[in-house]
């Protein structure tokens, strides 16, 4: 079993950047797939990017690439989730999720065993 919790959000003018933090606990991410999703009202939750733990590979949807970028630090157990040239439309609570078969990363919710709480991002225009 482990445990997630995010870290980071808040409000952020148009064009600003936040960093969201994951950290885990209750054992180590080493060859899970950790995932982050948004959600916003009204609107079904969404990946937007994905880093596989034992090889650093990432993925991205064309939403966000190019603006967002994950990443790992072995020695925190704690992954990053890098937001620049935000959006209003980038508002949502963000959550980050761990799929402890670290075959590939996934792009939908039913692959991810362990959630996180959620934290709020919002971008003002």
């Amino acid at each position: 079993q482990v445990q997630l919790v995010e870290s980071g959000g808040g409000l952020v003018q148009a064009g600003g950047s936040l960093r969201l933090s994951c950290a885990a606990s209750g054992r180590t991410f080493s060859s899970y797939t950790v995932g982050w999703f948004r959600q916003a009202p009204g609107k079904e939750r969404e990946f937007v990017a994905g880093i596989s733990w034992s090889s650093g590979s990432t993925y991205y949807p064309d939403s966000v690439k190019g603006r967002f970028t994950i990443s790992r630090d072995n020695a925190k157990n704690t992954v990053y989730l890098q937001m620049n040239s935000l959006k209003p439309e980038d508002t949502a609570v963000y959550y980050c999720a761990a799929d402890p078969r670290g075959s590939r990363i996934g792009i939908y919710r039913d692959g991810y065993a362990y959630w996180g709480q959620g934290t709020q991002v919002t971008v003002s225009s």
